[in-house]
């Protein structure tokens, strides 16, 4: 669930952070509230679900031997999905076979999905299993893991929603970068090597970090009561959240001005401030959920959050959002961008719209150009008329069109250079 967010241009709402337009605010705090409140809910929806039912059908009389299992299933399906993506997109291309294609993409959202939360839960419940709560000792541990996630430049792979939205676009769906972005095609052992690394040491220090905050808020957070503390949790969570989001233009202009190591100490230390939002928001809805939906019908209640959210993000068009895949690196975005979350819905569909009336505009003017044939007063004026269509188009291009450059940099594509 985290992204890169190399290429955003924030073309409706100015290129000032401080002076953007009315219409780009009003867009933006629809994704932000988009997010928070749709988006959320329904990923943790399918979490919850998901993570219980695995504890009910994977060897539920056996804890040790269900953990176990659930770990290999989201190692070894980590693996073979990074390994393979290149292949994926060969064999699932929507230009050749679009209902192949749509068909193959949900089912491997499906799949990939499952294979998220199993590895997730094995690691953390096996971690459990054989740890202390003692808050010391996990506050220790949850440090420790941090840190080397900031000397790896891996804090960013913390994030979650609602501080992304991953939509399903047709543009490189399989794609999941690894930590030393090799390809397989040119380094086959190395890439393996790669993925191992992304998968092991990557995903296994941010399983750490998260079930330690977790841990940490089940301890001092209204531990004797689970329904006050879940609504403690979300009361928190989406007042972090919503501090979060209005701090952006500010933190924004801060690494603007900032450089080399302290401009990814200002970024790690503004995302973990986001993370405290992101996991009080996951950790209020789910326990709001085992407190207060089909409490006695547990079966029930986890299949209907499951479906439910599944059908619901898939119909949005979003449902990669369920997927934790992929390792980003902190700040690699140019200046400010570093600290831009990738929550981007109704403006992309603006930006979509936008295109397309230039485009025709764009032909309209062609056409005009080509019909202004005639004698030579006509031809003259014909090469005026030409001129000047040619430097609206000219003037047209020189106006930032989209909001996002490179749309595969919205949550969950690797970073390049935005391309024109």
């Amino acid at each position: 669930m985290r992204g890169s967010i190399a290429g955003i241009e924030d073309g409706i709402t100015g290129t000032s952070p401080f002076r953007p337009s009315y219409h780009g605010l009003l867009l933006e705090l629809i994704d932000y509230l988009y997010a928070s409140l749709v988006v959320a809910p329904l990923v943790v929806c399918y979490w919850r679900g998901t993570w219980n039912l695995m504890g009910g059908y994977i060897y539920p009389s056996d804890l040790t031997t269900s953990l176990v299992v659930s770990l290999a299933i989201g190692i070894v399906g980590h693996i073979v999905f990074n390994i393979f993506q290149a292949t994926l997109r060969q064999y699932l291309n929507a230009d050749k076979h679009r209902i192949a294609y749509y068909i193959g993409s949900r089912l491997y959202t499906v799949i990939y999905g499952a294979v998220c939360v199993n590895g997730w839960r094995g690691g953390w419940q096996l971690i459990d299993l054989y740890t202390t709560h003692d808050v010391l000792y996990v506050v220790l541990i949850t440090l420790g893991c941090l840190f080397i996630l900031a000397c790896l430049k891996g804090v960013r792979n913390v994030m979650g929603t609602p501080f992304l939205i991953i939509n399903d676009a047709r543009r490189e769906y399989f794609d999941v970068p690894t930590y030393f972005k090799l390809t397989g095609s040119k380094d086959p052992g190395l890439y393996v090597l790669d993925c191992m690394f992304s998968v092991l040491v990557i995903g296994s220090l941010v399983v750490f970090v998260w079930r330690g905050l977790w841990v940490l808020l089940d301890l001092k957070l209204f531990p004797e009561d689970h329904g006050t503390s879940a609504w403690a949790s979300i009361i928190i969570g989406y007042g972090v959240t919503g501090v979060t989001f209005s701090l952006q233009p500010l933190m924004r202009w801060t690494c603007d001005r900032l450089t080399g190591f302290w401009r990814v100490v200002v970024a790690d230390l503004f995302l973990f401030f986001s993370f405290i939002g992101t996991i009080n928001v996951w950790r209020g809805i789910w326990q709001a959920l085992d407190t207060y939906f089909l409490p006695n019908e547990p079966l029930l209640s986890n299949w209907i959050t499951l479906g439910a959210a599944l059908l619901l993000l898939i119909l949005l068009n979003c449902s990669n959002s369920v997927l934790v895949r992929g390792v980003y690196i902190d700040a690699e975005e140019p200046a400010g961008q570093c600290v831009v979350f990738p929550v981007y819905y109704i403006r992309l569909f603006f930006q979509k719209e936008r295109k397309k009336k230039q485009r025709r505009l764009f032909d309209a003017l062609e056409r005009a150009d080509l019909n202004s044939t005639g004698g030579q007063q006509q031809q003259q004026q014909h090469h005026i008329a030409a001129d000047q269509n040619h430097q609206v188009i000219r003037n047209l291009e020189a106006v930032p069109l989209t909001i996002i450059d490179d749309p595969k940099s919205n949550g969950d594509h690797s970073s390049q250079a935005p391309r024109m």
